[in-house]
């Protein structure tokens, strides 16, 4: 196996020594979970799932409390570089427990973080405790952080013991006090993660024991002018079985200013337009000393009275333990839908999968009901934390139309709504504001996605086809005054072929950077608008399409040399010639720390957090077109092998995605495997640093579960790449068509799934059948043919490296050698 038990054993100690958290017992319930499931024939999945892997190595995961893609995850916010709330590093201190976060985000700002909440006692009353941030700081308990699905719970280091569980929009806040001590409690107004107060009022009701609370932020990703409101709902009496003793209000600032006003009731503030920054909040205490305290928490985005009637309606009298009984079990209705062979797969593989799934449904936000601004009062479903369009096409969503094409096709009518609302799908949508766009309109990939694999199902799925395909040809025709939040830059791309640098936009604004990688991205959105004009017999459209998605080639430099290599993408100017980038730069061999290579104004490269050598690979519906740009099969596959072992390929970044795959089109599928097989093993694990940075709304998560699967989606078409599982044999519910898919690897020998495959382990792929019929090729089948149908793949794997390492009939399709012409 790839990892023998007393090895994670090993693992978690020493991640444990070092890093402090989360508690040892996370994993060992986990690890026993696990072991006591191969004898079980209906398994509890939530428990296999870590998750906090990710907390770590930047991976900005939020291992808070949740329901799938729930509004609220309930987490503390800890100092430093922490975008998620939570991160594991024990030098940092837990500023509070907040309803409000996002997960596996790149933002460096941080995201939400509103209504803080943090426990303490004060041994000399209401006017001695610490309100300000900076002052209320407190460390935690070693090794005591715990969280599951549904659930969250930290110790402070005085002893205090937070606790919460979840529903979409609400949850309830536990909290556990040292026996003969007085509960105090601060809740914080004004501060937030990324520091964005705009104003806000908080009012104290005592009698009914609430406080209710809202005001502006603004954009953890996006244009720092524009602010979205947030209200919240706290109920202090716990059904009545709680008595408030103290409560006011405070207010301070650093200079010296922390006043208390002991019965005040109300706050209503405004932008300090000087620029000060002054912290505002409520303050409370209990009467007597009981050792425990349950708050019920509501949110809104609409006002603080919906925050209150989420909190009645959806938590309502229901205890702490209801509540996360109900969190559990949405969760293990989501993670169910894939069913693997327990007691045959290598432990930390399951824990990986599980973990993966999980986070593939905990974000975007469903605030359907919860709408503002241009949204407000919508009548199509609504998500938020778009994080981003460009991180998801890939992976996330082909992953999700394969068990949940509900919640696909509720995700695909918010996009369509904003092409409704704003005259363009979102690209980046964040805080309910629109975000930085980063390849282009990478919303049309998504819905083309859904378009190509389910228009037979569109209608009862609630998805119109004419105002989807409506969407995708806006932002492929119509060019935005600003298309850096949303749209591309047509004008210039459809005049050039190509998106010129150094050249005046006269009717639009945008950040002139990123030439190369743009084009790139832009020809990729076209050949999904291609494929939806097919759909629709749209003969006018398919061809200008077609001819718009081969413009990839328009930036490939043939004089471009790097290490020998002839040919590279390049940024180029309106007379045609290129403007040479060297291909390292921004790669993970680039010595220069201080280039810029993401959204930076001074990103001269071309490129979008990519190197030339890694945007070069990026043709997924041509790689045959590319291989033929390189020089042929044998030049593009020794130039694959020198990217990986030169220490180009990045993991950790998107448009490095398909890299491990591209052996597949050069039919040398062995290739595939031995790559993908290290690609995994080196870059994720079960520890909180187990991802290769964040995981971008569980984009690495999701490329990771295909890889596990064995699985690789080619998105925008209905064409998976075929590998060699890490599982031997599983099974894919799809919840929406009620089909059910096994795929069993005969031969299936653990011993493959190892960064290098040992000589005589059996990993290729020898052979496949689906429901007793022989697959013409090796590496790739249709949708139509396999899931939409369901039954039973066998996939043989053997140990003859020569005999695993062809397609047979053919490799998987390209646009360039007629690949994709027709639609299913």
């Amino acid at each position: 196996m790839v990892l023998p038990t007393s090895f994670i054993q090993l693992l978690v100690l020493s991640a444990a020594l070092v890093y402090a958290q989360p508690s040892p017992e996370v994993q060992q319930k986990i690890s026993a979970a696990i072991a006591a499931a191969a004898n079980e024939s209906n398994p509890d999945y939530t428990s296999f799932v870590n998750v906090f892997i990710g907390t770590d190595n930047d991976g900005d995961v939020c291992p808070g409390a949740s329901v799938p893609f729930g509004m609220v995850k309930f987490s503390t916010d800890l100092t430093g570089y922490a975008p998620a709330g939570y991160v594991t590093d024990p030098t940092q201190t837990i500023r509070g427990l907040s309803p409000l976060h996002d997960s596996g985000t790149g933002s460096s700002l941080g995201t939400y973080g509103n209504f803080e909440i943090m426990p303490m006692t004060c041994p000399g009353g209401f006017d001695t405790c610490s309100t300000m941030l900076a002052d209320r700081e407190t460390f935690r308990k070693n090794n005591t952080d715990e969280a599951s699905p549904g659930y969250f719970a930290q110790t402070l280091d005085n002893g205090i013991k937070m606790e919460a569980t979840s529903t979409r929009r609400a949850g309830l806040e536990r909290f556990t006090f040292l026996e003969g001590s007085k509960p105090y409690f601060v809740l914080d107004l004004s501060n937030d993660l990324p520091v964005s107060f705009a104003g806000g009022t908080m009012n104290i009701d005592a009698e009914l024991g609430r406080i209710t609370i809202g005001g502006l932020w603004g954009s953890s990703f996006g244009p720092g002018r524009f602010n979205y409101q947030a209200f919240a709902c706290y109920d202090l009496l716990n059904n009545g079985n709680q008595t408030l003793d103290e409560y006011g209000i405070w207010q301070g600032n650093p200079w010296g200013l922390d006043a208390k006003g002991l019965g005040q009731t109300h706050l209503n503030l405004t932008r300090s337009l000087i620029g000060d920054t002054y912290e505002y909040g409520a303050l409370f205490s209990y009467s007597g000393t009981p050792q425990e305290i349950i708050i019920r928490v509501g949110v809104s985005f609409v006002s603080s009275d919906q925050a209150c009637a989420n909190a009645e309606s959806e938590i309502g009298t229901s205890t702490f333990d209801e509540i996360m009984a109900q969190s559990k079990a949405l969760w293990n209705e989501k993670l169910s839908t894939i069913q693997i062979d327990i007691a045959n797969t290598p432990p930390n593989i399951t824990e990986m999968l599980y973990s993966s799934l999980y986070r593939s449904s905990l974000t975007p936000n469903n605030a359907t009901g919860e709408t503002q601004g241009p949204f407000a009062n919508t009548t199509s479903f609504y998500f938020d934390s778009l994080y981003c369009s460009w991180d998801t096409f890939r992976t996330f969503y082909p992953l999700m139309g394969l068990q949940h094409p509900n919640d696909f096709a509720q995700i695909v009518d918010s996009y369509i709504d904003g092409w409704r609302k704003l005259g363009w799908m979102p690209e980046c949508r964040a805080n309910n504001l629109p975000g930085w766009t980063q390849g282009g309109s990478s919303g049309d990939v998504i819905v083309g996605h859904f378009a190509i694999n389910y228009h037979d199902e569109a209608t009862a799925l609630g998805i119109d086809l004419d105002d989807l395909y409506s969407a995708m040809l806006a932002d492929g025709e119509l060019n935005p005054m600003e298309w850096d939040i949303m749209g591309r830059e047509i004008n210039l791309y459809t005049q050039y072929g190509y998106v010129p640098f150094d050249v005046i936009d006269p009717s639009s604004t945008g950040r002139q950077t990123r030439e190369g990688s743009r084009t790139i991205e832009y020809a990729f959105e076209d050949f999904s608008i291609r494929q939806v004009s097919l759909l629709l017999n749209n003969t006018a459209n398919e061809e200008t399409y077609l001819n718009r998605s081969l413009w990839y080639r328009n930036v490939w430099d043939p004089s471009t040399v790097s290490d020998g290599f002839h040919g590279f993408m390049q940024k180029r100017y309106p007379n045609g010639s290129f403007f040479f980038t060297d291909p390292t730069d921004c790669s993970p061999a680039d010595t220069d720390e201080n280039r810029e290579c993401s959204l930076q104004p001074d990103n001269i490269e071309g490129f979008y957090e990519s190197s030339s050598w890694e945007y070069s690979w990026f043709a997924p519906h041509d790689v045959n077109g590319l291989i033929n740009l390189m020089g042929g099969n044998d030049t593009f596959v020794t130039r694959l092998d020198h990217y990986f072992d030169a220490n180009y390929y990045l993991a950790g970044n998107e448009p490095s995605f398909q890299a491990p795959i591209g052996y597949h089109y050069a039919n040398q599928p062995a290739k595939t495997v031995q790559r993908v097989r290290q690609a995994v093993l080196e870059n994720f694990d079960i520890t909180p640093a187990g991802l290769p940075g964040n995981d971008d709304q569980a984009a690495m998560a999701s490329w990771a579960t295909f890889h596990f699967l064995g699985l690789y989606p080619v998105s925008g078409t209905s064409q998976f790449l075929l590998v060699s599982p890490f599982i031997p044999s599983y099974t894919i519910h799809n919840t929406f068509l009620n089909t059910s898919t096994t795929i069993t690897t005969v031969g299936f020998d653990p011993n493959s799934v190892q960064v290098t495959i040992p000589d005589g382990a059996a990993a290729y792929v020898k052979n496949v059948t689906f429901n007793g019929v022989e697959l013409a090729s090796k590496c790739h089948f249709d949708f139509y043919d396999v899931f939409k149908v369901g039954g039973t793949m066998l996939i043989e794997v053997t140990d003859d490296i020569t005999q695993g390492n062809d397609c047979g009939a053919s490799v998987p399709e390209s646009v360039s050698m007629g690949g994709f012409a027709t639609v299913r």
